[in-house]
């Protein structure tokens, strides 16, 4: 009695839903995965989901728009849990790039900027991965040698080269010595061959002193670069490695009405400093993990622990052996990597940063380091557990069964990029062996444990979704953690092969866990933002290969048309 007395006092709410999307197929992404034929939206906001003629009499109201699908496909909006924006906005900022798939396409750049760049002034080949490259070897002096007007130097991200001239007028010569952790690496004749390892990449001059952008024109990359991940069907990103300057670039868009998507910002610390100015640097920003809003919000506090697999400065539990001369340019046959902070650091900095309030993770592709990371987050557990703050391996490209079951027991979540599997396996398992590529992203293996993972793509140069790098389109990104098809049409331990549902869990659920928005996002559910994407194929149903080529139609944040129309 008291309750039907209590339920009449309640106001009947009108029907008034804004928009309504109906005779479609809605994958939710719900915790049962229920798909459905309508949504009703309203302030932003999912009101109800269900069958189109529930929904429509529920919710329709005088002004509500309403959208026959036509039997398309909405998924909840796509989230990538690693890029980095600004500087992928800027590298095509004011000029396209070219394929850079060979050593003959890099050549044809450095002779085309030589007729625009004035003469004597450095040419910078864009990043570009040698494993990737047609010849699969690094780029040395000899191929930048293709003009003498102009100092060239190739970015193959933690390993660089140069030519004969940028050699020169950087003084380095056969009586060179690169920094710790570096080396000037030189040929038969003791001469410098133009690759430079490491800390040796702080000894060209002149490099870093070119123009820097404009803090206009990095807005106007910034927002051009969410527009393109918007295309592609992203509705929030997280920025893995932010500065002062970047957090600003960010907030100024937000203050201006002009970020078209959600972002989620990680702060990346310089850890080669001492480890007491850490701290204090650590303590002084009043940033901590969920500071902001549901449109730009701090996420994660992050140290890059070592380099990276596709130029042999990933800190291995192997050696490189002796392809990683050709590849990468190695000198030493027993050569493991890099690393770049030891343990007991590690662990302090990553103390200080918790007890500031931080989610942690760390840059940690290399066997070795992950173990070294995952030691770091044990010391922490110790004193406190860990799982509550949802720290993270961000890559763990050679993770072990090990690695695994210590993830597990801690409750450490997953940062994957399963499009490297397309990319540079072919190179890697000749460096390695096929034995050892074996949890190169077991990506089954951590859901069977129980692991959450969060999708992303590592985007960090080009507008091309698809010939960026890396290719931030998720359907090609979730396609290759469905099929483990490398480039060359091999399977990669297909036992690691995802279902569809689970890689769009991983580019939903998981990503929205990993930012501590899963009340919000990733799901297509009453309550939730009506953050979704209208695409042009069934994800569920279609041919395997065809996901990779899903187009989006439309994407909605908030319940607003950011891309395409409905």
């Amino acid at each position: 009695m008291r309750f039907s007395l209590l339920f009449a006092t309640i106001p009947l709410l009108a029907a008034d839903a804004d928009l309504i999307l109906h005779n479609g197929r809605i994958l939710t992404a719900d915790a049962r995965f229920t798909v459905v034929q309508a949504v009703a939206v309203k302030d932003g906001r999912i009101v109800r989901t269900g069958n189109s003629n529930v929904v429509i009499g529920a919710e329709k109201g005088k002004k509500t728009k309403l959208v026959d699908l036509a039997g398309k496909t909405v998924l909840p909006g796509l989230i990538d849990a690693h890029v980095h924006a600004i500087g992928a906005g800027l590298s095509e900022f004011k000029s396209k790039l070219p394929p850079l798939d060979s050593i003959a396409d890099i050549q044809n750049y450095i002779r085309a900027q030589a007729k625009t760049t004035p003469q004597g002034e450095w040419i910078i080949v864009p990043r570009t991965l040698p494993p990737r490259l047609k010849e699969q070897r690094f780029p040395t002096k000899t191929d930048l040698d293709v003009v003498t007007t102009h100092p060239v130097a190739f970015d193959g991200s933690y390993v660089w080269s140069a030519s004969a001239l940028g050699l020169k007028i950087s003084g380095i010569d056969a009586n060179s010595v690169a920094p710790p952790g570096g080396e000037v690496v030189k040929g038969a004749d003791g001469q410098p061959n133009g690759i430079l390892r490491g800390t040796a990449t702080k000894l060209l001059k002149g490099i870093r002193d070119e123009a820097r952008a404009t803090e206009t024109e990095r807005q106007q990359a910034l927002e051009t670069m969410l527009k393109l991940y918007a295309a592609a069907g992203l509705t929030s990103v997280g920025d893995r490695a932010v500065t002062a300057p970047d957090v600003a670039t960010y907030e100024a868009l937000k203050a201006q009405g002009r970020l078209p998507i959600r972002a989620v910002l990680t702060w990346r610390i310089d850890a080669s400093a001492p480890i007491e100015k850490l701290e204090a640097e650590i303590n002084s920003k009043s940033w901590k993990t969920n500071q902001g809003d549901d449109w730009l919000k701090f996420g994660t506090f992050k140290v890059t622990l070592d380099g990276g697999q596709s130029v042999g400065t990933a800190y291995q539990r192997m050696p490189y052996g002796p392809y990683g001369r050709q590849l990468y340019g190695q000198t030493n046959p027993d050569a493991r990597g890099t690393l770049f902070v030891d343990r007991e650091k590690l662990t302090r900095i990553f103390r200080a940063a918790r007890n500031k309030g931080w989610q942690l993770t760390s840059h940690a592709q290399g066997g070795a380091a992950i173990d070294i990371l995952l030691d770091a987050f044990e010391a922490l557990d110790k004193e406190k557990p860990i799982a509550p703050t949802r720290s993270h391996v961000m890559h763990g490209s050679f993770m072990s069964e090990e690695a695994i079951a210590r993830m597990k027991k801690m409750g450490i979540i997953a940062d994957v990029q399963g499009g490297w599997l397309h990319f540079d396996v072919p190179a890697l398992e000749q460096v390695f062996g096929y034995k050892n590529m074996r949890y190169f992203f077991p990506l089954q293996s951590y859901l069977k444990s129980g692991i959450v993972i969060a999708g992303g793509s590592d985007h960090m140069i080009g507008h091309d979704k698809n010939r960026a790098v890396n290719a931030f389109n998720p359907f090609f990104n979730m396609w290759m953690s469905i099929s483990r098809k490398t480039r060359e049409g091999k399977l990669i331990y297909p036992e690691e092969k995802i279902t569809r549902e689970q890689a769009l869990r991983m580019y939903t659920n998981g990503s929205a866990y990993l930012h501590f928005s899963e009340k919000t996002l990733g799901s297509l559910e009453a309550g939730k933002y009506a953050d979704l994407v209208v695409i042009d194929k069934d994800f569920l149903t279609c041919p395997e290969d065809e996901i990779r080529h899903i187009q989006p139609l439309a994407t909605v944040v908030n319940g607003k048309v950011v891309f395409g129309a409905l």
